[in-house]
């Protein structure tokens, strides 16, 4: 069981390996904050959908299975929209489209058809929690050095919990690298954080 879990935090990463939900890690990590409020969106409904489809996958009709897949993803993609607009209306804005967008995320998708579809309530729950944390840390990684080197910043919080705070961590006069925060710095930062994981993989 343990396996289940690990195995998306690093063997089988969804973006780093399995090259999955790349839209979203680059458009919203800019900052480490936007990084953490789109990985626990993402957790939540990975895991709980995972869940829903564990339990009803004895029931779907194989025809129509992805059409319910995503009928059970987008109920629960509304329930962290409404939630995440009434709690904490600013990383709503910041996040943007890329909170509905969830309902076709390929990593969400993905794992309830290739994994809780064919397995028990459990092992699913926990390939969804695995999962989303790997994609949660890829996130706020990236989005901690964007955030760094672009603007030479750094915004730390805990939706609905604490922050947004921002720390100048680079004083006053540090000449901010713009082009990290751009869409071409996150291709960058994703090639340099792929060549890094390969690397490791190596030794």
């Amino acid at each position: 069981m343990l396996k289940e879990f690990t195995k998306g935090i690093i063997k089988e990463n969804p973006v780093l390996v399995l090259a999955l939900g790349l839209c979203p890690t680059l458009a919203v990590s800019t900052t480490a904050y936007n990084g953490i409020g789109m990985g626990i969106a993402v957790i939540f409904v990975l895991t709980m959908s995972n869940l829903i489809v564990s339990l009803i996958r004895k029931t779907v009709p194989k025809r129509i299975r992805i059409p319910i897949f995503i009928t059970v993803i987008a109920s629960f993609v509304t329930i962290v929209k409404l939630v995440m607009a009434g709690y904490t209306p600013g990383l709503s804005k910041q996040l943007g489209i890329f909170v509905p967008l969830i309902v076709v995320n390929c990593i969400i998708l993905g794992r309830a058809e290739a994994f809780a579809s064919k397995r028990g309530v459990l092992p699913s729950i926990l390939d969804g929690l695995g999962m989303g944390i790997g994609f949660t840390i890829v996130l706020f990684l990236m989005g901690t050095v964007r955030e760094i080197i672009g603007s030479g910043t750094f915004t730390i919080g805990f939706p609905m919990l604490f922050g947004p705070v921002t720390i100048n961590v680079m004083g006053a006069g540090y000449p901010p690298a713009l082009m990290l925060i751009l869409p071409p710095g996150g291709f960058m930062t994703l090639g340099v954080f792929l060549w890094l994981k390969q690397l490791l993989s190596k030794n």
